[in-house]
């Protein structure tokens, strides 16, 4: 007969974590037969959705949750997301051919928006040749009991529903040998609970019972949880007992096959110790069994509805054995089998294991050959049980490497970050930096641990000196999260390593208006490493050509800002910004010691424009386009190209009248204009290849029109001393942001844009460059602020004003005084303030937006009063409206700084 079944979803969501993209292998999804049960092994989710069907008569039909148990299906999914589906062979869905069971199902496995569906059919056929006169299986959502469709003569009651069952009969027992008669049929089903409870076969199937009767079995299936169902104590192990007579019908006849199913529960039936799990189950099971009837003949041991064999059960540690009262199954706390999930209670870390055993029992009856197989598959899962990681400190300091151990962890526990004081780190990053985190798995067991291993130079780790001992400190926490839960949890370590006092090598530097002057010092362990100048290893013969000079405590090089060895970051109008990095390695670990880089901008003249009309340009490859080939590069007329070149630099020579230049007139000058670039179809094929940016010059000659000149001649008297002719110069002056308020490490130029909070103190220092003039001094004049690097921009905000704090600024400037120190040999050349970092008012909603800050400054010689008479030194005059008051011996300058970004 068939079941009665309504359409509906079974679905198991399962979620994971990618901590790293990996490509997935194709999916292999198995079923076996095993017993009366089949088994579909379907693999690990990988965080989709498992949606489960029933093929029949080329209709499929989703199986929900109440369909599941009324029909024989459960299913489970261990701490990994591997899902595994029970189907009973006796499900509603099968098909049936002298007992040949054939279910065919439909998995559906649906991804995200980013992931496809995935779709597969599943098709087993299972023959049971072993059918006992009555079958028991308990399973996590159901039970089910199968006996043969057959009844004694005196079975035969009037088919009349109000007349009962007959009372004499014990519903502990199944139906006898002889076969009922063809066209009997289901009218009623009675349950004892233990009332009696009489329903159609209708309203059993409304309450949730499965009923199948083929012509040689009957079957009832239905959950644990029912109002026919009760609870007895067997042995003192409390059973769930569900009692039934199904009343067949045949014109004035009416029989009766009676069918009772009694499963265990974990309460009190399980005993825990933190290392074993002991299960109770009793060996004779009223009501369905009593010691005088049947006696037990065959156990089996089994875990995920598979049987083991002895060897097996030996090598996992397994303990069977049986009294007068109970089979025993004792299984260690972690063997094979189980798996331990995670648990996270008050950030405190637990695990419980889980298991699901299967015992299988047979019972057999000698003077009437009828036996009962009973299956129970049970999951039972371990009181939880607190885990605290341990720290195991592997670290030998000679290696100055940390090495830590660190768990061990459930299998569903999926490492994140790793946050130091400092900073916090993905486990990409940690790679990428060098730190070497592992994942461990042990071989027996669902446990693993994590292994880190840090550098002692890392910026990570502390330093201190104590009693000539060089102390290392490392503290650093584990971002962990239980899958699929998602729950957080961290575990934090500290480590310390001493080692005699090692102070390593160190690089610093300096520039003048041609070289960058490198200073190496050995460190406390001498001249044991590699140096990288650029990208070249420093050979005698490099270290030659550098100007080597060395001693025992350190060396030093002067590179020219040219050299093959430096790059060229940008170019302005009368200058070239160069820069030299240099690597110091350990020739042993090839690791990083020290990386310093200077970057400085020196002087360069690269257009002159000639009172005849000529023009020459020095066109440099710069490091932003590395592929960049100069002897490729044109003017504006692409048959123009460099007179000369080499890898690094193109030099052109070309007339106002050629290669395409242009000219343009204005009100007292002449502009003539060009271009330098790559050809169109040059650019077109390197910016196909790469992501490199344009490379463009503007060239521009400004020449003065309509200006009268007057011109007079003096001879010059015969003298026999030398003679300097008057000539022009250029003072520079620089502007650089200090780290904090000593003044000694300034923000170097690819730290721009600095990131700084609200009201975060800015120290600002300007410097006149290169003067030997003690007597000489900078004066700031008018500082300001802005949102872009236009200093003519609007909005601007007013910081300095004449020389004095702007009185309207709620936060006003502070000015900081300057000594004598080894960086600054004359105070006069240097002025000092600093700002907190603040927000225009119309930018407040924009906390993405960037700050530059500009000055106006005076370069005077102090002994001529005016401007050079002190910072603000008249205060109350400006306040009057008075403007400071200016010396002729002196010049202006402006200066900027930027962008700075608002955290």
């Amino acid at each position: 007969m068939a079941c009665f079944y309504r359409l509906g979803w079974f679905i198991l969501l399962m979620a994971a974590v990618n901590i790293e993209a990996q490509k997935k292998p194709p999916r292999n999804i198995s079923s076996k037969c095993l017993g009366n049960i089949m088994r579909v092994d379907v693999g690990p989710l990988g965080g989709k959705l498992l949606e489960v069907a029933v093929v029949i008569n080329n209709s499929s039909i989703l199986i929900t949750p109440r369909l599941a148990s009324q029909c024989g299906f459960s299913m489970k999914t261990d701490q990994r997301g591997n899902t595994v589906i029970y189907v009973s062979l006796h499900n509603c869905f099968a098909h049936n051919v002298d007992d040949s069971f054939t279910t065919t199902l439909n998995l559906r496995l649906k991804g995200n928006r980013m992931a496809e569906d995935e779709l597969h059919q599943v098709a087993e056929t299972c023959r049971y040749a072993t059918w006992s006169s009555r079958e028991i299986v308990c399973e996590r959502n159901y039970m089910e009991v199968s006996v043969k469709r057959a009844a004694p003569d005196d079975y035969a009651v009037p088919a009349h529903p109000l007349l009962g069952v007959n009372p004499t009969l014990d519903p502990r027992r199944g139906a006898e040998k002889k076969p009922m008669d063809a066209g009997f049929r289901i009218t009623s089903i009675v349950f004892f609970t233990p009332e009696e409870k009489v329903m159609t076969v209708a309203e059993a199937q409304r309450s949730g019972y499965g009923i199948v009767s083929t012509p040689s079995r009957l079957v009832l299936r239905g959950p644990h949880t029912t109002s026919e169902t009760y609870t007895h104590n067997v042995a003192g192990v409390p059973m769930t007992v569900l009692q039934t007579s199904t009343i067949f019908e045949k014109k004035w006849l009416a029989t009766q096959i009676n069918a009772a199913v009694a499963c265990p529960t974990v309460k009190g039936s399980v005993h825990f110790t933190p290392n074993t799990i002991t299960w109770f189950l009793p060996r004779h099971i009223d009501p369905l069994v009593s010691a005088g009837q049947l006696k037990l003949s065959e156990v089996h041991v089994g875990v995920d509805g598979e049987r083991l064999d002895a060897t097996e059960m030996a090598a996992r540690r397994y303990s069977l054995s049986v009294n007068d009262i109970y089979v025993i199954l004792e299984i260690p706390v972690g063997a094979t089998g189980g798996y331990f999930k995670s648990h996270i209670q008050d950030d405190q870390y637990f695990t419980s294991y889980m298991i699901e055993p299967m015992l299988e029992l047979l019972w057999t009856e000698d003077s009437t050959h009828e036996d009962t197989r009973y299956k129970v598959l049970f999951p039972i899962a371990t009181p939880l049980m607190p885990r605290p990681a341990q720290v195991i400190d592997n670290t030998v300091p000679g290696e100055r490497i940390f090495k830590v151990l660190i768990g061990p962890f459930g299998s569903d526990v999926a490492l994140v970050n790793v946050s130091f004081p400092s900073e916090v780190l993905s486990v990409t990053d940690c790679s990428a930096r060098g730190f070497n985190v592992l994942e461990h798995t042990s071989p027996n067991s669902s446990l693993k641990v994590f292994t880190l291993d840090v550098p002692f130079m890392d910026p990570v780790v502390q330093q201190t000196t104590v009693k000539g001992m060089a102390v290392f400190s490392l503290q650093l926490t584990l971002g962990l999260l239980v899958l699929p839960e998602f729950a957080p949890f961290s575990h934090t370590a500290n480590l310390e390593a001493t080692l005699v006092d090692i102070v390593a090598p160190s690089v610093s530097g300096g520039c003048d208006h041609e070289n960058f002057y490198v200073l190496v010092q050995y460190g406390s362990e001498g001249f044991n490493f590699q140096t990288i100048v650029g990208k070249q290893t420093l050979t005698p013969s490099l270290a030659h050509l550098y100007g080597f000079k060395d001693n025992d405590t350190h060396f030093s090089l002067v590179v020219p800002f040219s050299a093959a060895d430096t790059v060229f970051e940008a170019v302005e109008s009368s200058s070239i910004r160069s820069r030299v990095d240099v690597t110091l390695k350990n020739p042993e670990t090839n690791g990083n010691i020290q990386e310093f880089s200077l970057s400085c901008k020196f002087p360069l003249t690269l257009t002159e424009c000639f009172p005849n009309g000529t023009i020459t340009v020095l066109a440099v490859k710069l490091e932003s386009v590395p592929n960049l080939k100069p002897s490729e590069l044109t003017l504006s007329d692409p048959s123009c190209g460099p007179s000369y070149s080499d890898d690094r630099h193109a030099y052109f020579i070309f007339t106002g009248n050629s290669c395409g230049t242009t000219r343009r007139f204005f009100s007292n000058v002449m502009l003539y204009e060009n271009e330098i670039a790559l050809p169109d179809d040059l650019q077109t094929s390197q910016d196909s290849e790469t992501e490199e940016p344009e490379y463009e010059l503007k060239i521009s000659c400004y020449y003065e029109i309509y200006t009268t000149r007057a011109v007079t001649f003096n001879p010059r008297p015969r003298r026999s001393e030398p003679y300097a002719e008057n000539a022009k110069g250029e003072l520079q002056v620089a502007m650089r942001i200090a780290l904090d308020d000593s003044y000694s490490s300034f923000h170097r130029s690819e730290d721009y844009p600095i990131a700084k909070y609200l009201q975060q103190p800015l120290y600002i220092e300007i410097e006149l460059m290169r003067s030997p003039n003690p007597q000489v001094s900078l004066e700031l004049e008018n500082c300001w602020a802005t949102l872009n690097d236009d200093r003519t921009s609007k909005p601007r905000w007013n910081l300095i004003i004449d020389g004095c704090a702007n009185l309207v600024d709620p936060y006003q400037v502070v000015f900081h005084p300057v000594w004598v120190d080894a960086r600054v040999p004359y105070p006069s050349h240097f002025k000092r303030f600093e700002v907190q970092m603040f927000a225009f008012a119309e930018d407040q909603d924009n906390l993405n937006r960037q700050l530059f800050v500009h000055c106006d400054v005076a370069i005077c010689d102090d002994r001529n009063g005016g401007v050079c008479n002190g910072q603000c030194s008249n205060q109350q005059n400006r306040i009057k409206g008075q403007r400071r008051a200016v010396s002729d011996a002196h010049s202006y300058r402006h200066v900027s700084s930027g962008p700075i970004k608002r955290n």
